[in-house]
Parts: C-alpha cells; structure tokens; sequence
C-alpha cells in the first residue's frame, strides 16, 4: 500500500493544530504570558465575547492584567475540528472554561463557560501553526459563589514543571 503523502502531511498539521489549542489553555491556566504571545500570528485578532475584541498582542496585555484576578483558571478542551487547507486552516473548538474570580464584597464567585473557540490558524514562516484569529463564543454561562477549596493550580509551584522535562512543558515561547 502506498503512502499518502498529502494525507499524511494533513494529520501532521492537525495535530499541530491541536497542541497549538492546548498550548492555549495551558499559556492561561499557568498564567505565562510569554506562551500566550507566541501562539499567535503577527497580525492576529482574537474577539471574546463581550470582554474583548481587538489585536492578539493587546489581548496578551488585557489577559495578563487579569492575571492578579484570577486565583484559578482552567479550560479543558473537548470536541475540536480542524479543516487544513495548505498553510492555511480553521477550526471549531468546544471547550468547558472555569474561573475562579473575586466579588465585589470581597469574597469569590464560580466563573464557568461553555464555550466555542471559532479559529483561523496559519503555519508561519517557522514552520509553527500559530492562530490568526480566535472568535469566542460563550454558550452557557453560570455564575455562584464558591465554597470550597483545591489548590488553584498552585501556577509556579505546579508540579507539571518538574515532572514533565521536556522543552513543551517549560515556562515560556516555544522552542524553534
């Protein structure tokens, strides 16, 4: 049987394409900003609801200003597909986004979305998929106050920076 090079080469990109959109949720959840900025093209857009609809490079500003806010953050990826054309791709991503953020009163309130993460990706010069812009939609929203506890995601001190080794765990842009 003789290789498919084309289809081949597609189930490269898509995979690619999917690391690039985990590598999204872990750039937020661990708050490393420096990731986030390098999973986006040049010219990138990303458009946030009602939060925020602008420039990828001032989405990593408002992002990071909201860093402080957030003792906890986790987006966990679940249907994603992917249609590569070239150099060029879309793709719709389901994911389920749980924040947790401060009240007014002081106290903390439960942030959880059903989301669609709408993206157009673009293979780069270094060979990188990277998005080009990023349309999200929220499906479902609740809001309550929190009662409980966990470790937030303990961000420096999460244990996935000494277990894991490699290159793709490690703070910051990935490697070239």
């Amino acid at each position: 049987m003789a290789i498919d090079e084309a289809a081949l080469q597609t189930v490269i990109d898509k995979e690619a394409i999917r690391e690039l959109v985990l590598l999204y949720s872990r750039a937020i959840d661990r708050q490393d900003i420096e990731l986030l900025k390098d999973l986006y093209t040049e010219d990138a857009t990303d458009t946030h609801g009602d939060s925020f609809d602008g420039s990828a490079q001032d989405y990593c500003k408002f992002i990071a200003g909201s860093f402080p806010y957030m003792p906890y953050s986790g987006h966990h990826v679940c249907n994603h597909l992917i249609a590569v054309d070239g150099d060029a791709a879309c793709g719709e991503v389901y994911a389920l986004a749980y924040h947790l953020i401060p009240t007014r009163e002081g106290g903390q309130e439960e942030d959880f979305m059903a989301v669609r993460y709408i993206d157009n990706y673009r293979r780069c010069p270094d060979g990188k998929w990277r998005f080009s812009k990023r349309v999200v939609t929220y499906d479902f929203k609740l809001r309550r106050p929190f009662v409980g506890g966990g470790t937030h995601g303990q961000r420096e001190a999460d244990p996935s920076y000494s277990v894991c080794t490699q290159r793709l765990f490690r703070r910051g842009a990935r490697a070239s």
